[in-house]
């Protein structure tokens, strides 16, 4: 019980101290896993560990199989939250490269470290190539901590984001690939390579169909309401440990996919109660997650790492860095429209994740159960990869964004709360004028509107915390505030304003603001004389952006004057001689400008 409870409780501390120091969980987590288990023999008088996973007859966690089968059971949940985000729309920029990236990128990768591990480590084919397999995933929840701080072009962040979450269930198929070969091998002898092959088609046929099939029979439960609403969580939970138990019965193995297919058809589905899944899934996940490293980092022995202590260790690490990933990210590329810059960074950034360190234990220890050759290299080296590359990326990251120039030197993405009429018309401008736009709202019709319009748009609650998550938005610099609501504008600047207003933060004046010429707040929006309804009402009966150029400061003020005479105007934008797009503030005399600006003002065309 002890043990057990300690888990959870240094899972937890360690996601805290990770969430604070704004590095990957995945770092404290086996460090303290490796500080519980095999280092702990060298304090122990009798040289045990302090958590032992595997039950040795007089202490331990799991009896027999009973590891295995948590790590599987775990790995299915953490693989289909990770389908679940996977929504189709958000790639249709870069979707070639990431296709290119998850196929021919993993093959590359299988290939050269496979050829690296058996040539410098010495391994035999087999289990060189499953140890390839296992580290073609990256994964999301090492990538994400990474990118988070660094103000990047969306692109790059996209690329990485799906990288990640795409290829971990393909790494794992590849895993399982190699993993039957090997164990088929080993019954069958040399008759073994069509016995594989047909298992693995038997995986892929029956993971796609068991997959697709409870996907869309959990959907037509909930749309049919046959399942209460506090009930849809944990219904949702059984649902996919069943189907990966289900999948394996029919076809040893297939049960990650399963559960990967039956995630990414869920996400993809307009099913408003799904949004309670995922977050229910997430939380799931990170328990696991933490459990999980440190259950593995625990099991791991120090003759485990005794057999991967030499120079050649360190060669395979630099080959698979510094060859490995930037020949498959290269060849993925080719032709992409990418800049050099950029496939440098995301050569760079290609951490190993929780995936590759289950599967590895997981496999690694069934074969080494079996007597297999040199499947006692497999656990340690994986490890090796995944510690080393979180190690280098989360501390070189930033210093080789700046070094390759992927470090935008100012975020001048701008971030809308607000997907209303007005907030899209101002929206298409700006997106016209080759700025980058996103709007944020929890009214799904709004959103919808927008996205019909070709707009960047994302539907969610301002008060939770998927935005400030959301490494995509990492070029946002502006925050405008547009909604109808004064106390969700105020909510939006007090919360997000770090996030995403380091260039300017600004929310709509209230009603009560606008009648006291006195109460003008600091960061207000556009015009003292108007507010939410005033300008809904403009745009509503004039939904033109006009532009007048500016002859002097006076005939600047003169305009300004006349907008708030003229109630069908609302002056919004000021573009300076270069080019660049300046917000005006609710107090427009703080704004500077010079001869050559221009105003762009909502509404009716004014003689001026």
């Amino acid at each position: 019980m002890l043990e057990l409870a300690g888990i959870i409780i240094l899972g937890i501390v360690a996601q805290w101290f990770a969430w604070r120091l704004k590095i990957p969980a995945i770092l404290p987590l086996i460090l303290i896993g490796l500080l519980v288990g095999p280092i702990s023999t060298l304090l122990t008088p009798d040289g045990s560990k302090w958590i032992e996973p595997l039950w040795n007859g007089e202490t331990g966690l799991f009896p027999g199989e009973r590891l295995f089968n948590f790590v599987s059971l775990s790995i299915a949940l953490i693989l289909f939250e990770g389908g679940m985000t996977l929504k189709k729309d958000e790639i249709k920029n870069v979707g070639s490269v990431i296709y290119k990236l998850i196929s021919w990128g993993s093959l590359i990768t299988m290939a050269t470290a496979g050829i690296a591990a058996h040539y410098v480590i010495g391994l035999n084919w087999p289990m060189s190539f499953l140890f390839s397999a296992l580290i073609i995933v990256t994964g999301p929840t090492v990538i994400t901590p990474i990118l988070r701080n660094l103000a990047i072009k969306k692109d790059i962040s996209t690329v990485l984001k799906w990288e990640g979450i795409l290829i971990d269930p393909i790494g794992a198929l590849a895993a399982v690939l190699v993993y039957e070969f090997i164990t088929v091998g080993s019954t069958h002898g040399t008759e073994y390579t069509q016995e594989a092959l047909i298992e693995f088609g038997k995986i892929i046929i029956i993971g796609v169909s068991i997959g697709f099939t409870t996907a869309y029979a959990f959907a037509m439960a909930l749309k049919q309401k046959w399942i209460p609403h506090y009930l849809v969580n944990v219904v949702s939970l059984a649902s996919v440990l069943g189907v990966f138990v289900l999948s394996d019965l029919f076809a040893h193995e297939s049960g990650l996919l399963a559960v990967v297919i039956m995630g990414m058809v869920l996400g993809n589905m307009k099913i408003p109660v799904l949004k309670d899944v995922l977050h229910f899934k997430e939380a799931i996940s990170i328990l696991l997650i933490s459990i999980l490293f440190i259950l593995l980092s625990a099991n791991i022995n120090v003759s485990d790492f005794e057999l991967i202590y030499s120079w050649r260790t360190l060669l395979l690490f630099g080959i698979v860095v510094l060859i490995v990933r930037p020949l498959g990210v290269f060849l993925s590329t080719y032709k992409s429209g990418m800049q050099l810059n950029e496939k440098l960074f995301i050569s760079w950034v290609g951490p190993r994740g929780i995936v590759a360190a289950g599967i590895a234990s997981l496999f690694g220890l069934k074969l080494a159960s079996q007597g297999v050759e040199g499947a006692e290299y497999i656990t340690p080296l994986v490890f090796m990869i995944v510690l080393g590359t979180v190690l280098l990326n989360a501390t070189t990251a930033r210093l080789f964004a700046r070094l390759s120039g992927v470090l935008l030197k100012r975020s001048e993405g701008i971030l809308i709360v607000g997907a209303s009429p007005p907030a899209r018309l101002i929206a298409t401008y700006l997106q016209n004028k080759d700025r980058r736009v996103v709007l944020i709202d929890s009214n799904t019709k709004h959103i919808e509107n927008a996205k019909k319009l070709n707009l960047e748009a994302i539907a969610c609650d301002i008060y939770s915390d998927d935005l400030v998550e959301n490494i995509e938005l990492n070029d946002i610099g502006y925050l405008m505030a547009l909604t109808g609501s004064n106390t969700i504008n105020e909510y939006a600047i007090s919360k997000l304003k770090t996030h995403f207003g380091e260039q300017g933060a600004y929310r709509l004046i209230s009603a009560e603001e606008m009648k006291d010429p006195n109460d003008n707040p600091e960061n207000g929006l556009f015009s003292h004389t108007d507010d939410y309804i005033n300008i809904s009402e403009v745009v509503r009966d004039y939904p033109y952006i006009n532009e007048v150029e500016i002859i002097s400061k006076d005939h600047y003020s003169s305009i300004l004057e006349a907008t708030k005479n003229e109630i069908k105007t609302v002056p919004i934008f000021v573009k300076d001689l270069e080019g660049e797009i300046h917000i005006i503030p609710s107090n427009s005399g703080q704004l500077q400008v010079d001869e050559g600006f221009k105003l762009m003002y909502l509404g009716k065309k004014l003689d001026v």
